[in-house]
């Protein structure tokens, strides 16, 4: 009964062992993709250098305005409830 027990003592401290780590973080041991990636000339999409962005001034302005003043409330809707006989 005694060597239950210390087995079973023994076995939760190995599990809490097993919960720490050797690293600062869970993603260390990523050089090489970090190194890549740092030596990357230009990481961005060619398509971001674009500041000439093409829009209409008017339909902006509307949305803008949508935004600063919202629609009014829908109306309530009309229930008509019968009570009884209506002879």
């Amino acid at each position: 009964m005694i060597l239950i027990l210390c087995a079973g003592a023994l076995s939760g401290c190995a599990a809490d062992y097993l919960n720490n780590y050797d690293t600062v973080t869970l993603a260390a041991g990523d050089t090489q993709k970090y190194n890549s990636l740092l030596q990357t000339v230009d990481p961005f999409n060619p398509a971001s250098k674009n500041t000439r962005i093409e829009g209409d001034g008017a339909r902006a302005a509307g949305v803008a305005q949508r935004y600063k003043i919202p629609p009014p409330p829908p109306p309530a809707p009309s229930i008509t409830v019968n009570v009884g006989n209506t002879n």
